[in-house]
């Protein structure tokens, strides 16, 4: 039988999801309720007059694994192939990615040499933390920090500096209180299967999903690609897909729509929007955070709602810099900053250099993005709401400032304050989805939980999410 499916949310989960179904003969209908004027979700770029592009959510993807293949295939069914942007793993900004510890710039180690001798902050050579990683037991713990699971395989030193700021840069989130068999699964997998992170890393721990590459995703590999981007931001991804399911004749796309309340009828769902409209569905994708979807929900599923809101999320303020010239001391990606260093300061990512392409034409120029906040948000800012965009750009200059050595004033600045945009796996997290999917399963809810809240943050897990939500509904597509 052919099914209307309603899909909640036009982030890039919500788009993914609807892609997937538009391509199935056994829907008839799929229609996307966006409650704000866009599409795209934290996709968000700005592009000015003189071909400069800033990003004020994700930037590069990385191609590796099945979800990274599965991304790239979508990029090539969209045509979008001319406009990469990939840098590859021996590029500079590949190769260089920095700390900023004891009040200066420490390069990571990489490559063979760089982890056999002992290299600042780290009182020993990495390589030695590795050796003894393959003579720690394994756990019995159905869970673990991904603190106490780093500081117990390969010491407090990498868990305290590297692994805090990883963290950080990934989360913007506290290791001590994330979840590592949530937010690093082939690790804790290459722990069970393995006993050790090493061995699992060498010889596998286990299937993960499997994506035929297309010809792009074979080619990323072929030329070791580390990351990617659009000539026009990362915002071209959300657009493009927009662009092509705008033009199918059994797919509405509804902005300024959003929804006050889910209800289960007897053979699906209806669902009333804040305007007073009702849209019937026989299924529902919920491309929605966890705690917008929890509100939508009737009392009766309350158990539901409860869990929902259980998982905590974080802001964050990106701050988005420009300057004349030329003005890096150093020359990479950018630099993290480990909570004990300056809990507030996330870190700088130097775009110029994985990304000339995006600064502006004719006159040389340097684009940074500071980040700041996250799980530290109020404790450095206070509440969210209240906080002024001046006293955020402050912050963010005198970053640049003291940890990088400019001393020029940005000649061009933007502020984005994204409020709860990276959700939080705490501790026990896998056990609260089993737990939400249960639920929605023994009570025959017509429900599919899609995007950054429960299955992976990253862009690339998003939109995997979103596909894996279609097939499942529809069968392989």
């Amino acid at each position: 039988m052919q099914k209307t499916v309603a899909v909640l949310g036009g982030g890039i989960g919500g788009l993914s999801a609807c892609y997937h179904l538009s391509k199935s003969p056994q829907v008839s209908k799929v229609v996307v309720l966006e409650g704000s004027g866009r599409c795209g979700g934290w996709l968000s770029s700005t592009r000015r007059e003189d071909g400069a592009v800033f990003e004020h959510g994700p930037r590069g993807v990385r191609p590796a694994g099945a979800v990274g293949t599965n991304t790239l295939n979508m990029v090539s069914e969209l045509g979008l192939e001319s406009e990469l942007l990939p840098v590859t793993y021996d590029h500079v900004a590949s190769k260089n990615r920095f700390i900023y510890v004891g009040g200066q710039l420490h390069k990571m180690p990489s490559g063979l040499g760089g982890v056999m001798r002992t290299s600042p902050p780290f009182s020993q050579p990495i390589l030695l933390s590795v050796m003894k990683e393959l003579l720690v037991k394994r756990s019995k713990e159905e869970d673990e920090s991904v603190h106490a699971f780093v500081s117990r395989r390969l010491g407090s030193e990498l868990a305290d500096i590297a692994i805090d700021s990883l963290c950080r840069g990934v989360f913007a989130g506290d290791c001590r209180a994330l979840s590592v068999r949530s937010c690093f699964p082939p690790l804790f997998r290459a722990e069970q299967a393995r006993g050790s992170i090493v061995l699992g890393m060498l010889f596998g721990s286990g299937i993960g999903p499997v994506v035929t590459p297309s010809d792009l995703a074979t080619r990323s590999s072929k030329e070791s690609w580390a990351q990617w981007s659009l000539r026009r931001g990362m915002q071209m991804l959300p657009e493009a897909l927009e662009d092509v399911l705008m033009n199918k004749d059994h797919v509405e796309l509804h902005k300024h729509a959003p929804v006050k309340t889910l209800n289960a009828t007897g053979s699906g769902c209806e669902i009333k929007l804040e305007d007073g409209c009702t849209v019937m569905a026989d299924h529902v994708i919920a491309a929605l955070p966890a705690n917008s979807l929890a509100s939508m929900l009737p009392p009766t599923a309350q158990p539901l709602s409860q869990q929902l809101l259980e998982i905590a999320s974080v802001t964050v303020a990106v701050v988005n810099l420009e300057y004349e010239g030329s003005v890096l001391p150093v020359t990479g990606f950018g630099h993290l900053v480990p909570s004990s260093e300056d809990s507030g300061l996330l870190g700088v990512v130097y775009d110029s250099v994985p990304f000339p392409q995006h600064n502006r034409t004719g006159v040389p120029s340097t684009r940074l993005t500071v980040m700041m906040g996250g799980a530290w948000f109020q404790e450095a800012f206070g509440d969210p709401d209240s906080v002024s965009e001046q006293r955020l750009l402050e912050r963010a200059s005198q970053a640049v400032t003291s940890h990088l050595g400019v001393t020029a004033a940005p000649i061009w600045s933007c502020v984005a304050l994204l409020k709860d945009c990276i959700p939080q796996y705490h501790l026990g997290h896998w056990k609260r989805l089993e737990s939400m999917r249960k639920y929605i399963s023994d009570h025959n809810m017509p429900l599919t939980l899609v995007g950054a809240s429960y299955d992976g943050v990253s862009v690339n897990d998003v939109i995997f999410s979103g596909r894996t939500a279609a097939e499942r509904l529809v069968g392989g597509v």
